[in-house]
Order: structure tokens, then C-alpha cells, then sequence
């Protein structure tokens, strides 16, 4: 496997050649990525050349259209599914809720679905609210020192009156990598659907949704380095199964189905430079296009995030009066690093900024995790997350920071 190019990686996103972020390492990522220059230029694009109503005869909006379309076609090969089972919303909070709405009409008198307390909160609330309809609503619960989901939990809990399954790719202030092929296995053989939160494994390299065999996955496309979307695949077989959520008159549509509001035209064109990026990514380390990009580029990515991650794990471990949350081998895990200390989160954060370090302090919408695992939500975590375009030296910037401010 070779080394991925960080001086072309870089070179890809403005910010890195911004006056204003001059001197700043970026580690908030989880609460969102920079965006790259080929979803930069096609946005600038759509809102200077095709602001117009798509899917209309003339020039400017048929090439509207169009570049909507290519969007969701090229992240659905990326995705591994098929194009019609991609859906832009405004948010993945936004997309979980309409689908939760539509499992509430689904689901018949007697069956429960089981949620996690490992979650961020957009697809754990939506589903827990369904209990107020009479739906029992089960969790599978975290382990309080490490914050791991146990399978063999999760095999007691399933019988034949489980309907649904939702869990997370990996948590937003955990990070483990859950095992969504296997878990999605163990689901469907006791004839329940799965729903996937993938908004913080997704900005680590889109994973093969196809292969991992989950009936719907959602993430954010601001995460992925692209605008404010939330993007949701949602599997045919289950898809028509539900009720329509959309206008009346796109029931017959898949994509459609499940957006009971217009997308935003801008930035659903803008999504395909996403597919840009990677493919680019992809030719420039000698690889292919379109769903060989993305493996590709999923696999360049986590090596370099497993590298630049693993010294920052082993300093946090060895250091004292600090909880570090989630597993310390890097290849276990994303790199969203969650740390307890003695005080708030946010003093820690407000601390590291006049060295350069942009992180955060809080809950992060995971107060349920961290809730399960006995932190005060009020005091919260310092999170340091960052993604493929970190390097060394932001790495050992923010240790020697740390080490003043710790």
C-alpha cells in the first residue's frame, strides 16, 4: 500500500492557502471538514451559471439538472449502491427523523426496535421518541469503562419482534469502529432491518455500503468534505416498504420518497465534487475511477490517519488525570479523540487556542454515551478529531500544546 501525498492532498483545500487559518491546526473536524476546492468550484459554478429552476428545457437548466443527477449517480457508485437509492436532505438529524416517521407507520403492534446508547443524538432521538406511539424502544448499552458496544449483548436482546436495529458505524466521542457487516448480519438472520449512523466513519473514506449490507446509512456531507447535506442511502428493498414521506405524487421515486421538502438544488450539484476529489485522489496515486476511487481512496486515507493518530493515543494514555475515551490502538478506531479531564472540556479547548489549536470542549450530542460511561455531561470532553489532511507536525503542535496546557 503506498503513502498517500499529503503536499497534493492539501493543496486540494483553499483553507490550507487561507490568510485567516494561516498558523491554525484543525482539530474539529467531527464537527465538520473543510471543504475541497472541486466542491468549492462547482457550487460557485451552479450559483453563477445555472441558479435557475432544473430540469427545465433551456441551456442553464438542463445542465442543472444534469450536474444533479451526476452527483447522485457518482456517490452511489462510490457508495456502492444503486443511484436511485441516494437521497440528499438538509441534514442527517433531518433525514433520521423523516425515516423514523415512516418506520412509525411501518411497524406493527408488538415489535421494538432497539437504539444504542453509543450514539450522537440524531439517530438515537428519533427512533427513542417512536416509544410515545407505543413502540417499545430497547437499548444496547455501552460498557461504562470502555464505551464498546458488546455484540454478544446485542445477540440476547434480538428475537422475532424486533423490527429495527440502529446503531453507528463509530461513535462521535468514542470512535470504536463497530463491525457493521457482522452486527447487520446477526440482524437480518432475526428478520429485523438495520439503519446505520455513518456521519463519523464517513469523513475517514466512504465505505462500501453495498458490501457492509445495512438497509439504510446516512452522514453528512460537510463532514466529507462537501456542503451542508445530509446524504442517505436507503436500500429498494425496504425503501417501498415504507410510506411515502414525500409529495404525493413522487411515491414511485425512491429518492424522492424520503425528502418532503425540495432539495437544495446548489447543493446537491455541489456533492459531486466529492466524487471529484476522490477520483482525483485516486488517478494521482496511479488507481482508478468511480467505486475503485473510493476504495482506494478509503485505504490511502486510513493509513495515514492510522500513522499520524497513533502517537497522539500513546501520549494521552500515559498521561495523568486524563480519561482517554475509546480504544488506544489507532487502527481500532476513527480519529476523534475524546478526553476526560479534571475540568470542563471547553477550558481546555478555550486554553489551546492562543497556541494555534482549534478543538472543541462539550458533549458533542453524545450525552448519552457519555452518560453510559459515568462522565458528567455539564463538564463534558475536550475532542481533538481530525482526518487524512493532518499531518505530522499539526499532530505534534497540538502535543506540545497540550503538554503547556494539561
Amino acid at each position: 500500500m503506498q503513502t498517500l501525498d499529503l503536499d497534493w492532498v492539501r493543496a486540494q483545500f483553499p483553507a490550507f492557502s487561507s490568510e485567516v487559518l494561516a498558523g491554525q491546526a484543525f482539530f474539529e473536524n467531527a464537527g465538520g471538514s473543510f471543504t475541497c476546492r472541486q466542491v468549492v468550484d462547482r457550487l460557485t459554478r451552479f450559483y453563477h451559471d445555472r441558479k435557475v429552476q432544473p430540469y427545465a428545457p433551456y441551456e442553464a437548466s438542463r445542465l442543472g439538472g444534469e450536474e444533479m443527477d451526476e452527483a447522485r449517480r457518482r456517490l452511489a457508485e462510490m457508495l456502492g449502491v444503486a443511484t436511485h437509492e441516494v437521497s440528499f436532505g438538509p441534514s442527517t438529524s433531518q433525514n433520521t427523523y423523516v425515516l423514523a416517521q415512516a418506520v412509525r407507520k411501518w411497524i406493527r403492534p408488538g415489535q421494538s426496535i432497539i437504539v444504542t446508547n453509543q450514539d450522537h443524538e440524531a439517530n438515537s432521538g428519533p427512533w427513542r421518541r417512536l416509544a410515545e406511539e407505543g413502540v417499545t424502544v430497547r437499548e444496547w448499552k455501552v460498557d461504562r469503562e470502555t464505551g464498546s458496544l458488546d455484540p454478544a449483548l446485542l445477540a440476547d436482546m434480538l428475537d422475532g419482534n424486533v423490527a429495527l436495529v440502529c446503531f453507528p458505524h463509530c461513535s462521535n466521542v468514542v470512535a470504536e469502529i463497530n463491525d457493521v457487516a457482522a452486527i447487520t448480519a446477526m440482524a437480518h438472520a432475526a428478520g429485523a432491518k438495520v439503519c446505520v449512523d455513518g456521519v463519523s466513519y464517513a469523513p475517514h473514506g466512504f465505505p462500501d455500503v453495498g458490501a457492509l449490507g445495512c438497509d439504510a446509512y446516512v452522514f453528512s456531507a460537510y463532514k466529507t468534505y462537501g456542503p451542508h447535506q445530509g446524504i442517505m442511502v436507503i436500500r429498494e428493498g425496504w425503501g417501498f416498504d415504507l410510506p411515502n414521506q414525500g409529495h404525493h405524487f413522487n411515491g414511485g421515486s425512491l429518492y424522492k420518497r424520503f425528502t418532503p421538502a425540495g432539495p437544495d438544488h446548489a447543493q446537491v450539484a455541489a456533492s459531486a465534487g466529492m466524487a471529484d476529489y476522490f477520483d482525483a485522489m485516486s488517478v494521482h496515486h496511479g488507481g482508478p475511477v468511480g467505486a475503485g476511487a473510493a476504495r482506494l481512496s478509503h485505504d490511502l486515507m486510513r493509513a495515514q490517519e492510522v500513522a499520524v493518530l497513533q502517537p497522539l493515543l500513546d501520549y494521552l494514555a500515559d498521561r495523568n488525570l486524563v480519561r482517554l475515551i475509546g480504544p488506544q490502538d489507532a487502527g481500532k478506531r476513527a480519529p476523534t479523540v475524546a478526553v476526560e479531564l479534571a475540568g470542563p472540556g471547553i477550558d481546555a479547548a478555550v486554553a489551546l487556542a492562543p497556541y494555534g489549536i482549534m478543538a472543541g470542549g462539550g458533549n458533542f450530542y453524545g450525552q448519552r454515551p457519555l452518560q453510559g460511561m459515568g462522565i458528567d455531561t455539564e463538564k463534558g470532553v475536550l475532542r481533538l478529531s481530525f482526518v487524512h489532511y493532518t499531518s505530522v507536525a499539526e499532530v505534534e503542535k497540538l502535543i506540545g500544546a497540550l503538554d503547556r496546557v494539561l
